[in-house]
């Protein structure tokens, strides 16, 4: 399914979630895992010397030299085939660039959490790769304080939710999510939500609400009756409510080790930035989230 699988660091102890992840995908699916550091030249403080800059530039290769050499041993240990590469420029872009060259066929990236405290948020590093990737992207939240990283093997997927529109990117990120709960033998839920800050959905006639559910309906079905051919148990809701916050809200009710969605509905096909739900999702999940485009 996924031949090679790009990995992202920067070797910060939060990261090493994303790393469970990448290295456990590029495992059961006997894939070359690439460990990617990018020193960042964006702007520097002004009147920065220039033996300071060299200092700092050194300091930074050397971060990242560790961090991929820690991937490295880790992947060794799982007998997997690996490639390290530390690049300087835009993050984004570096990460974007390598991607295409090496063909790599998925993204696996941590991407920042929210407290209680905090609103919603993306590092602008992980919004741009997820609104420019070509490739499916994997995003898991950065670990805060004691959390453990979860643990390799058929139990790190058991629960896999698939959040769909109908649109073609809902579609093909469907059929990633199936995938990778066909080779953890995971059970899938997919979703579709009524947006009731779209449709007034009280005060519409009868036959109209009967239309969307049915769109809705027609949308969660062919998702499930491919689940079904992969021999996956499947369940399928037509929900109501504003669509981030019932999607997010039926995850963490099933307790979903993976979520999946499109990184555009169908109001906006082709364009390179994230649609209103998704970018809330991703910045409200607890969850490791696949988006496709």
């Amino acid at each position: 399914m996924y031949d090679d699988v790009l990995l992202p660091t920067d070797g910060s102890p939060g990261a090493e979630a994303a790393i469970a992840r990448a290295l456990d995908l590029a495992r059961t699916g006997g894939s070359i895992l690439h460990a990617l550091y990018v020193v960042d030249t964006g702007p520097e403080p002004p009147g920065l010397a220039g033996e300071h800059r060299d200092t700092l530039r050194a300091a930074a290769e050397g971060r990242g030299r560790q961090a991929t050499a820690l991937v490295r041993e880790r992947a060794a240990d799982l007998d997997l085939r690996t490639v390290r590469e530390i690049r300087e420029g835009v993050p984004y872009r570096q990460i974007l660039e390598y991607a295409e060259e090496a063909d790599v066929d998925l993204v696996v990236m941590g991407t920042h959490g929210r407290s209680s405290a905090e609103p919603a948020r993306l590092g602008s590093t992980a919004e741009r790769v997820l609104a420019r990737a070509d490739v499916p992207v994997l995003t898991v939240r950065l670990a805060t304080g004691d959390e453990q990283p979860p643990r390799s093997g058929y139990g790190m997927y058991d629960e896999v939710v698939v959040a769909t529109d109908g649109s073609d990117a809902a579609e093909r990120a469907a059929d990633h999510a199936l995938g990778i709960a066909e080779r953890y033998g995971a059970d899938v839920h997919v979703v579709y939500v009524l947006d009731t800050s779209v449709y007034e959905l009280a005060d519409a006639e009868r036959s109209i609400v009967g239309l969307l559910e049915g769109g809705g309906e027609n949308a969660v079905e062919r998702v499930a009756t491919e689940a079904r051919e992969r021999n996956l148990p499947v369940e399928t809701h037509v929900l109501r409510g504003a669509p981030a916050r019932t999607v997010l809200d039926y995850a963490d009710g099933v307790e979903a080790d993976l979520l999946a969605l499109g990184t555009r509905g169908l109001a906006g096909q082709g364009e390179r930035f994230l649609g209103s739900t998704t970018r809330r999702v991703l910045g409200r999940a607890d969850c490791p989230v696949l988006t496709v485009r």
